[in-house]
């Protein structure tokens, strides 16, 4: 895994995440071309983060006014892949290497695709940003 610097912006956010949630934030991804923050958060965390209905990250959303992501974190590719893309069914992962670029092919249920896709293409966004980060991922492939 990548070692990972936090700035002084990222680290109040993950403070806050905390004050409200009691969610204990392993890092934080502020992403301003989307407006929005990606919380991983650690493995179990992810319900007490999001809070009953929502109404953590809508607390959140309305303090920050971002758009609020919560990913449970993963030691390893495969879990932190199913973690980025739930609730969609994720049938197969399988990494390549091709020109020295390292692509993940993940395979969905065709029922979820749309919702592993997310709202242009949000969903597949994160996940790049965060497999780059944790897994020096450089692409993902939909099937």
């Amino acid at each position: 895994m990548a070692d990972i610097r936090l700035t002084a912006e990222e680290m109040r956010y993950i403070a806050l995440l905390q004050d409200i949630t009691g969610a204990i934030a392993r890092d934080c991804v502020v992403d301003q071309d989307s407006n929005k923050i990606i919380f991983v958060v650690r493995p179990g965390d992810a319900g007490k983060a999001i809070g009953r209905r929502g109404s953590n990250i809508n607390k959140l959303r309305r303090i920050l006014n971002k758009d609020i992501e919560v990913v449970e974190h993963a030691e390893n590719l495969e879990t932190m892949v199913k973690n980025i893309f739930s609730p969609a069914r994720i049938l197969s992962i399988r990494l390549t290497n091709r020109n020295g670029k390292k692509i993940l092919y993940v395979t969905v249920d065709p029922s979820d695709k749309g919702r592993a896709i997310g709202r242009g293409g949000r969903k597949v966004y994160t996940a790049r940003l965060l497999l780059k980060r944790y897994f020096d991922v450089d692409d993902i492939k939909i099937r």
